[in-house]
């Protein structure tokens, strides 16, 4: 996850994510949905199976299956401190007993350059797939400017991880060759460097499943800018975390008054009361902040309205989509939270979309310690508004795990 930029025109909204189907407008108790649960869930296998990809085909049905309900998994190949041991085999298991379907395992090109760390890599898509979990490898150089000379570096990355993924299953493993391509003002620049980036992975992996995305951070927007490639058996990522004045605070903002910026509201509801609610920052720059995201209005429907750009986008072009990463701050209020959390995740449910929560060990997401211990409580709130199941966390069996050996050293 990147820091969200701030809006140019703080009066015109970003663009924004998703869809395949318009989203129903939300029951209350009791009403019964126009089309049942089955008859849903077999719309939106039709579509998929129908609706030809750019290359006449796309993604197997399991494969599009496998990318329901996922969680990323931020530090261990980005910022380890550690690699061996760093997650144990109980702590996937909870995320599988969970409900979720896959992890999204952010994996930095340069921690990974050693031959030692590039078997740890290897080795944990395994565990997450003996655990169940298919595994989009995604790459998140640190520090690289791709859109200004790391482009061939980026390319060399590629050359080498698709060729030691060989051996992995096809249906389970998945591969992203970057994330949140910036290239501001050359979307051009990136979808020829995309292109390339996929001929690389296909070079190697001619039957794994890719992950695209457009520029602008992985954006709505770059999406919408992008021509889908020949090849079908690619799916189609964005972002999503608007408004990020309430999901980070602002954090793309300094010195604003975040414990204020916490107790905004979510749906935004009547102006007039989340405009009392402003009134109780400590200074002019954060009540003029939140005054502008009163004005915005963010609700259910206007959520819909962003993601609907994205899904019709995808209907257009026959294209399978997945919100890589939607997430919100452990700080916020937590009915705000999850109130934010449920609408989005029930949002793209219904335009059959899938997710993955950023993140994991992020205080976006669970906000789980790096490295995570054995077995670690997911916050139930959290679990809840993504529809999934608190699982029993019963005491480690074995005594806790020693600090590993140095890499290299056995």
């Amino acid at each position: 996850m990147a820091l969200p930029q701030q809006p140019t025109n703080p009066g015109v909204p970003r663009a924004s994510p998703w869809r395949v189907r318009r989203a129903e407008p939300s029951r209350g108790p009791g009403q019964r949905p126009g089309v049942s649960i089955a008859r849903t869930l077999a719309l939106i296998l039709a579509l998929l199976v129908l609706v030809p990809g750019p290359a006449g085909a796309g993604p197997a049905v399991d494969r599009v299956a496998a990318l329901r309900r996922g969680v990323n998994v931020t530090g261990w190949f980005r910022f380890p401190g550690m690699l061996r041991g760093w997650m144990g085999d109980a702590a996937m298991r909870d995320l599988r007993a969970a409900g979720f379907t896959f992890v999204r395992l952010a994996v930095d090109p340069a921690v990974v350059e050693g031959r030692v760390a590039r078997l740890i890599l290897l080795d944990a898509v395994a565990r997450f797939q003996r655990a169940g979990l298919a595994v989009v490898v995604s790459a998140h150089p640190v520090g690289w400017r791709v859109d200004a000379g790391d482009g061939e570096r980026l390319l060399g990355f590629w050359r080498g991880m698709a060729r030691d993924l060989r051996g992995t299953d096809p249906g389970r493993v998945f591969v992203e060759p970057m994330n949140e391509p910036v290239f501001q003002g050359a979307a051009g620049a990136w979808h020829a460097l995309q292109r390339r980036l996929l001929a690389a992975v296909r070079a190697e992996l001619p039957r794994h499943t890719v992950v695209l995305t457009g520029r602008d951070w992985g954006s709505i927007g770059g999406l919408l800018e992008l021509v889908p490639e020949p090849d079908g058996n690619v799916v189609y990522s964005f972002h999503f975390y608007d408004p990020p004045e309430l999901t980070s605070l602002a954090a793309y903002r300094q010195g604003l008054d975040r414990a204020a910026l916490a107790r905004l509201p979510f749906p935004a509801g009547e102006a007039e009361s989340c405009r009392r609610v402003a009134a109780g920052a400590g200074d002019a720059p954060t009540r003029d902040l939140m005054a502008f995201y009163c004005g915005m209005g963010w609700n259910a429907a206007r959520v819909a309205l962003r993601l609907g750009e994205a899904a019709d986008w995808a209907r257009r072009h026959g294209a399978v989509l997945v919100a890589g990463e939607f997430g919100a701050s452990l700080a916020l209020n937590p009915e705000a939270r999850t109130a934010w959390l449920r609408l989005v995740r029930e949002t793209c449910e219904q335009m059959g979309i899938g997710w993955a929560l950023w993140g994991y060990d992020d205080i976006m997401g669970f906000g789980v310690p790096r490295p995570p211990p054995d077995k670690p409580l997911l916050d139930r709130s959290t679990l809840t508004a993504l529809g999934l199941r608190v699982p029993v966390f019963e005491k480690p069996q074995a005594p806790p795990r020693k600090n590993p050996r140095p890499l290299g050293q056995g």
